[in-house]
C-alpha cells in the first residue's frame, strides 16, 4: 500500500472565512454568530467582547 505525501496531494482552493461585519477581520465561518439585526457574520473576538450587532446595524440604531 502506497502513502500519500503532503506534496502529491491537491492545494485546497476553497476558503472558509467570512469577514466579521463589526471589525472587519477575517475568521473561520463556523467561528462567528450572525447579528442581531441583519444575521450577517459577528466572529467570536467581537461576540466575547460583547458585539452583538454589526456595524451597518448600528449605525441605523443611532441615526434612527
Amino acid at each position: 500500500m502506497a502513502t500519500q505525501t503532503t506534496k502529491d496531494r491537491p492545494v485546497l482552493r476553497e476558503r472558509d472565512a467570512m469577514l466579521c461585519r463589526a471589525c472587519g477581520r477575517e475568521e473561520r465561518a463556523s467561528e462567528g454568530y450572525p447579528c442581531e439585526g441583519c444575521e450577517t457574520f459577528v466572529c467570536l473576538v467581537c461576540t466575547i467582547r460583547g458585539v452583538t450587532r454589526c456595524r451597518d446595524c448600528v449605525a441605523k440604531a443611532k441615526g434612527a
